[in-house]
């Protein structure tokens, strides 16, 4: 099975939380609401740098899903 980069999730127990959730490595899910991030991956000290700008792109990647799957929602 072939997934998508980027998959959109709720959960009905966090009715507030729109979850977004990278399927490729470094995998993580975003909470829309608070922005917080868990990391799938575990990363060492040498890894910080990288990840820093890794995540805030992959970040923007992510928020940008989001807006393009509700505009088709909206459409």
């Amino acid at each position: 099975m072939t997934l998508p980069k980027f998959l959109l999730g709720d959960n009905t127990d966090h009715p507030d939380a729109i979850y977004i959730v990278h399927t490729e490595y470094p995998r993580f899910i975003i909470n829309l609401e608070n922005d917080e991030v868990e990391w799938f991956e575990e990363f060492g000290r040498e890894d910080e740098d990288d990840l820093a700008v890794e995540a805030e792109r992959l970040i923007e990647e992510a928020v940008a899903f989001y807006d393009r799957e509700v505009s088709r929602y909206q459409s």
